[in-house]
């Protein structure tokens, strides 16, 4: 659906509610009257509560009409996020119980009724909506990574896995690291919001993201930034997560709102392969970048449970490398990708972790794998960090992507890539090929990446609004906040944003 469909629907909408608002309810108990657009919000959110998220949807338009029509701008604003915040949560899950069974059938030729029940009822990801499930988007493909016989039926002649490969299988590989084989990059970074998608007033805040120095992308430069006069805070290149922000006035904007910006930087590849076991130092518990990776966060969540589980994969072991290690093979053997709802998963309440999320279903992507890896590393003390960006290995345009590091004393920031190690899986190939390239990820990084930051969730200045309907996990696209658009701006502007890469000398 177009903006202005979008925007004709809601407009109407608000018309039709705006001219009942003359009435007052009142409450049973206190006779005390309570406002139509309040009653509405309230209706919303137990309609949420009890996991009604369509229905939900419906009292918070209704409420925000109200508001809107009544002139309080504030509430008017809590319960238009509401409503963004309800259709995130339920739009990953478009497909019913017929639907879901007819795009399995359409994807995997041949595919029995009892193989798609068996999928539909045990292990296919679902949310409950006015008590019927509703089935996730990828139903179907989610179905062949779980299946790699099928998967590897239909990439047998699509997938250039000597490309994927060229660095893990390359003859002169280096045996010694860690940081070799730079390769330079120069681009463009581009978000281009249509004139007509912009809200006509109020001030529009944008985390434009950037590359950001590490261990292993170095000089990095960022030049001809566009509309400086709006930009309010950066460019941030070094620290946690690469930005800029801007704010940019509605009326200031005459045509489609463009920001670009010129990047440079130099990616290594990493070889970490020669690691001796008995020469990782101890760690220093008081330092404070031990205590920030060990922790807790919003979506790598440490909980009695993944303890448990950790300290069973490595049983007697207590040298963090070859933990670490033995981490790393446990979830490439154990959880076969799959696509996840991150849109639900980050607007969701009450909020579950993303490494929650996989450790319950066994579904998890490249963000819910690493997100995991990173949480049973910490459970056992082992600093751990779940990098967010783009890669570069799959093929020459960037593809968002996360992936894992873990720090050990005297070596620093080991990487692995568990979902690029697990693609092996996708093509039929010799086995000796597919171990050498997962044993290539397990400890070693290509240097086809551009990173954004160096842990998820990580921190900005100016911070996201806490009531911002804003997907906070990861900053591959702009995050971009405005209190005066009637539709859920940044969802429909992460179309509108792409980056642009190539090699040079």
């Amino acid at each position: 659906m177009t903006h202005r469909a979008i925007t004709a629907i809601l407009v109407a909408s608000v018309l039709l509610l705006i001219a009942a608002a003359g009435c007052i309810a009142t409450t049973d108990e206190k006779n005390e009257p309570v406002a139509p657009a309040d009653e509405a919000y309230a209706r919303g959110l137990a309609e949420y509560g009890a996991g009604n998220y369509r229905v939900a949807e419906e009292r918070f338009a209704e409420a925000y009409a109200l508001y809107t029509g009544a002139g309080d701008a504030d509430k008017a604003l809590t319960a238009r996020n509401a409503i963004f915040r309800t259709n995130r949560t339920v739009m990953e899950y478009p497909l019913d119980r017929s639907a879901a069974e007819a795009a399995l059938r359409e994807r995997v030729p041949g595919i029995t009724d009892a193989a798609i029940a068996e999928w539909l009822d045990t292990r296919a990801q679902t949310i409950v909506s006015e008590n019927e499930t509703l089935y996730y988007l990828d139903v179907a493909g989610n179905y062949l990574y779980a299946h790699p016989d099928e998967m590897q039926k239909q990439t047998a002649s699509g997938v250039d896995f000597d490309y994927i490969g060229r660095y893990a299988w390359a003859e002169n590989r280096p045996e010694h690291g860690p940081y070799v084989n730079p390769v330079r990059y120069a681009g463009v970074e581009r978000l281009e919001i249509p004139h007509e998608a912009l809200p006509s007033t109020g001030i529009l805040k944008i985390w434009f993201p950037l590359p950001v120095e590490t261990e292993s992308q170095r000089n990095v430069t960022v030049t001809n930034l566009s509309a400086p006069d709006f930009i309010v805070a950066g460019p941030f290149t070094t620290g946690a997560i690469g930005y800029v922000y801007y704010e940019v006035p509605a009326d200031a904007v005459n045509g489609d709102l463009v920001i670009t910006a010129d990047i440079a930087f130099t990616s290594y590849e990493q070889i970490f392969e020669d690691i001796d076991p008995a020469l990782v130092g101890e760690y220093n518990t008081s330092d404070p970048e031990y205590l920030l990776y060990t922790k807790s966060e919003r979506n790598i969540e440490l909980t009695d449970a993944v303890r448990e589980k950790a300290r069973e994969i490595v049983g007697s072991e207590t040298n963090p490398h070859l933990q670490a290690q033995m981490i790393y093979y446990h979830i490439i053997e154990t959880y076969p990708y799959s696509h996840v709802p991150h849109g639900s998963l980050d607007a969701r309440e009450p909020k579950v972790a993303e490494s929650t999320y996989m450790f319950e279903t066994d579904h998890g992507d490249c963000g819910t794998q690493s997100l995991l890896f990173s949480a049973f590393c910490r459970s056992l003390g082992i600093p751990a960090r779940t990098l967010g960006g783009y890669q570069m290995i799959m093929a020459e345009t960037p593809g968002g992507h996360f992936w894992s590091e873990y720090y050990l004393p005297g070596y620093g920031w080991v990487p692995n890539d568990l979902t690029v190690a697990e693609a092996a899986d996708w093509v039929a190939m010799p086995d000796e090929k597919r171990t050498a390239f997962k044993d290539y990820y397990a400890a070693n990084l290509d240097p086809a990446r551009l990173v954004i930051q160096k842990n998820v969730d990580a921190p900005m200045d100016p911070a996201l609004p806490d009531d911002a309907v804003s997907f906070r996990v990861v900053r591959q696209s702009p995050a971009i906040v405005s209190d005066t658009a009637d539709y859920d701006i940044e969802l429909f502007c992460m179309g509108c944003f792409g980056i642009s890469l190539e090699t040079v000398d």
